[in-house]
């Protein structure tokens, strides 16, 4: 059975994230290290990240996974967000060698008025020179995750994610997050059997079904193809329940973690992300 996680929120310590996710089922949580709309925080102090470690502890969960900040941007041309994109991926890295965190999830970037491959070059020099510049004991592998391609946002391709790993001179520290959402709306069709089989066929192919990480699970508010990144509740978008009864019963994917990042709140079922989280499990076989 694949291990469903949730996003949750870190207010009042990083733990309260992991307890939270506990609380609700999930096997896994994913957390913002710290303020994503800041680029500088308080570097973690070693009792918080104590309490972080033995919270997983007491509750079990599994691969803890960290998204980074949205201010980040490794592909910009502009030479001052650029360094500064760099500084606060680094401190991503750090924060989660400290909390025992094994994988950052990150989006490749926009290249904005350059071109995209000379974007896709930036993302892989900067995760380089950050690689480099980090202690050999901080071994935190980089999951890049597959874009909506709005603008000129990259990663809506997977030859896009192939090229920043062939750049790369750290293979082995990166790999793929697959976000539902994302795909679809960059104009990834699997919604019937014969195109899921086709679109992870060329996933392999193209980047190798070895460097799938994770799954972000969300539906799609918009259409296939419509470039725009908004999140719905699972099987109430435009996906349907098909492609997520597809990913959940891969054997391929079985041990993988698949994380929720659907919109909050409540419901007249309940609280949404149990809500999402009793539709997942009613799709496994």
């Amino acid at each position: 059975m694949p291990y469903f996680g949730v996003h949750e929120s870190i207010s009042g310590g990083h733990e309260n994230a992991v307890y939270a996710a506990a609380a609700h089922g999930f096997a896994c949580v994913q957390i913002f290290s710290k303020n994503s709309n800041r680029w500088v925080a308080k570097p973690l102090e070693p009792k918080s990240a104590q309490k972080f470690r033995e919270a997983l502890t007491q509750t079990g969960l599994i691969a803890p996974l960290i998204h980074d900040s949205y201010l980040i941007n490794l592909a910009s041309p502009e030479a001052e967000q650029l360094e500064k994109s760099r500084a606060a991926f680094t401190d991503e890295l750090v924060r989660a060698d400290v909390l025992g965190v094994p994988n950052v999830v990150m989006h490749p970037g926009a290249a904005k008025e350059d071109t995209r491959e000379n974007g896709l070059r930036r993302v892989a020099e900067s995760l380089d020179g950050i690689f480099a510049s980090l202690p050999e004991t901080n071994r935190v592998r980089v999951l890049l995750e597959t874009t909506a391609g709005q603008g000129t946002y990259l990663g809506s391709r997977f030859e896009e994610l192939a090229q920043i790993i062939e750049f790369s001179s750290f293979k082995d520290r990166l790999g793929v997050c697959f976000d539902t959402c994302h795909a679809f709306a960059a104009g990834y069709d699997f919604g019937t059997p014969e195109k899921y089989d086709a679109v992870f066929a060329d996933f392999d192919k193209i980047i190798g079904l070895d460097r799938l990480c994770a799954f972000h699970l969300n539906d799609s508010v918009k259409g296939l193809g419509s470039k725009v990144d908004r999140h719905a509740h699972i099987g109430r978008g435009e996906l349907g329940l098909e492609p997520f009864r597809f990913i959940v019963n891969d054997p391929r994917f079985a041990d993988l973690p698949m994380y929720l990042e659907t919109p909050k709140g409540e419901t007249d079922e309940g609280d949404w992300d149990v809500v999402n989280l009793k539709t997942l499990r009613d799709l496994i076989k």
